[in-house]
């Protein structure tokens, strides 16, 4: 065993990793974890990931990546990726989007997070600005990272969690980076169409004025991983096809980890300028983010077939979608009741959000005084695991929570929302 002091060797360790916050999602689930080890019945909804047995993988990938592993593919991929799933990214592009990138703006990676990250080392200086709206999923950890200074945009839902053109409209003549995501985790909701061309028509004329005078372009990072989950009559806008002069300054982050049910096998790409490209490559090169081979083929084979992944579409959004529907109208039915909990109709993702507003409410002798005591409430209480926006940044929204629907079934979820009206109906104010 070790003699030497953990504090001294911790000593040792960078001062970015050392004040890099670990996830609070972590903490939660640990609560979790323990809870059901002790007995407690417990519905999880703050996974962000899909229980197979709920979700299985379209089969066409499940054979493919077999098969792959069977023909040999398992040594290094191209730093780039495989050509035939660069390919089949570029006509689902044109396919399902309404536009066509070259071949050499796809990039493909060992799932969306390394294309994330190698977005912002590409783009980002220290110091230079990044812009994006709170509640977000890690963009304050990346800008950490990059030693970037981050500018947070509190949003509500008012504003449906997307900041208005307003809003960034100020920040747009000094900064280098806009992170957007829609559908957005963590409040399930999708970017208005109308909103986001105002947007893109600023950032290809902020543009034009910075290379009058040679200075470094403004890119737009679209993380657009849920794209293909949408619900009712809510439809995917992304910046080319709102405005097809945004193939310049567009980066956009996608994969099949969230549309597929594919989270374990590490599949994402992007599609984004040459130049942003090829500086991406570079650093996922060093790193060795590349996606495995015989999923790459797998990938490519269920993407250029269209009958199987509408197939699987189907499937995966009634799940989802039925799911997010029991949600919001059990939850919705409490607020018509007379309690402080609402929610928004479900639109994007896998998520939904929910407002418990609980503050001076009391359950017998416990009193839910800060939105902490609301969690702990809905866990030890209810047997709800939930994960609150102020974990993504917005603790001007500590009402709210998200609630995932990846990992539960509808028989769990309906007997969750049994006790949660049976708890609800003991509170009183305060």
């Amino acid at each position: 065993m070790s003699q030497t002091s953990p504090e001294w060797l911790a000593s040792g360790v960078a001062q970015v990793a050392a004040t890099l916050e670990a996830s609070p999602i972590l903490g939660i689930a640990a609560q979790v974890r323990a809870l059901v080890a002790a007995g407690k019945t417990v519905c999880n909804l703050t996974i962000g990931d899909f229980e197979p047995k709920h979700y299985p993988l379209p089969q066409k990938l499940l054979d493919g990546t077999a098969q792959a592993m069977r023909d040999g593919w398992t040594n290094y991929p191209p730093a780039n990726g495989i050509l035939e799933l660069r390919q089949a990214v570029q006509q689902q592009c044109t396919r399902r989007l309404g536009w066509t990138p070259p071949l050499e703006h796809v990039l493909i990676a060992g799932g969306a997070r390394p294309i994330l990250y190698s977005c912002y080392r590409a783009i980002l200086s220290p110091g230079d600005k990044v812009v994006y709206p709170t509640p977000s999923w890690n963009n304050n950890h990346y800008a950490h990272m990059l030693g970037a200074q981050p500018v947070e945009l509190p949003v509500g839902p008012g504003d449906n969690f997307f900041a208005p053109y307003e809003v960034i409209a100020p920040h747009l003549h000094d900064a280098r980076l806009i992170a957007l995501n829609s559908p957005q985790n963590p409040s399930g909701t999708c970017i208005d169409p109308g909103e986001l061309l105002r947007l893109c028509q600023a950032v290809v004329a902020e543009n034009d004025r910075r290379k009058s005078l040679n200075l470094k372009p403004l890119f737009v990072c679209y993380d657009q991983i849920y794209w293909m989950l949408t619900f009712g009559d809510t439809r995917h806008a992304d910046p080319i096809g709102v405005l097809p002069a945004m193939v310049d300054y567009t980066i956009y982050v996608d994969g099949i980890s969230k549309s597929f049910a594919a989270t374990g096998l590490r599949v994402g790409w992007t599609v984004a300028p040459a130049p942003v490209v090829e500086a991406m490559n570079k650093v996922l090169g060093h790193v060795g983010a590349w996606a495995p081979k015989a999923e790459q083929y797998a990938a490519a084979q269920l993407l250029s077939d269209d009958a199987a992944v509408d197939g699987y579409l189907d499937f995966i959004r009634g799940a989802a979608g039925r799911r997010l529907t029991m949600l919001h109208e059990r939850l919705s039915a409490l607020g018509e009741r007379g309690y402080p909990i609402r929610t928004l109709q479900p639109q994007g993702a896998i998520y939904l959000s929910a407002e418990f507003a609980l503050a001076g409410w009391r359950d017998g002798d416990k009193r839910l005084d800060t939105p902490d005591d609301i969690r702990s409430w809905l866990l030890s209480d209810v047997g709800l695991a939930t994960v609150p926006f102020s974990v993504f940044g917005a603790r001007h929204a500590s009402h709210w929570h998200r609630l995932s629907v990846g990992a539960v079934g509808e028989q769990e979820l309906s007997e969750a929302l049994d006790r949660l009206d049976a708890a609800v109906a003991r509170l009183q104010p305060s």
